[in-house]
């Protein structure tokens, strides 16, 4: 059966620098934990027992983030400006699994919040997707990302 999954990651840091118009983000990769999965967009919990969840997360850390090597996805600004319907632009590097690449990422302003929508390609990063069972299970190489703050 498949699906796709809601992932979330528990230890982060934000750093807003006002005066100097920049965004700093922090991600520990060790703290992944898989919420939900989803089927056709919607939530399906039964999908998954917490034990599988729990392996899932493990696989993810240890198979695909390589977390022991790599424990911090780092996002810095080189530029953010505002738009007039309330959200952000923003011009930076993202360092993921110890590769830097250039980001160019959009906010909305969605009840209240930032919310940040990208879609991010593993092999840009040098991460190999996901693959078990000879194939049968594998994870796209391009994942879907939300922010939200």
């Amino acid at each position: 059966m498949a699906h796709d999954l809601r992932i979330e990651v528990t230890r982060f840091s934000v750093d807003v620098d006002d005066a100097a118009g920049t965004v700093g983000a922090s991600f520990d990769t060790t703290s992944l934990r898989v919420d939900t999965p989803m089927k056709d967009g919607k939530e399906n919990p039964s999908a998954l027992s917490d034990a599988d969840k729990a392996k899932i997360a493990g696989q993810i850390r240890d198979d695909v983030l390589h977390s022991a090597k790599h424990p911090e996805a780092r996002f810095q600004s080189r530029r953010v400006s505002k738009r007039a319907d309330g959200g952000f632009d923003l011009e930076g590097d993202l360092t993921l699994h110890g590769t830097t690449r250039p980001l160019t990422a959009r906010t909305e302003l969605v009840a209240g919040k930032q919310q940040l929508d990208l879609a991010l390609n593993q092999v840009d990063y040098g991460i190999t997707p996901y693959k078990a069972m000879m194939g049968a299970l594998k994870i796209q190489a391009v994942v879907k990302v939300r922010i939200v703050a």
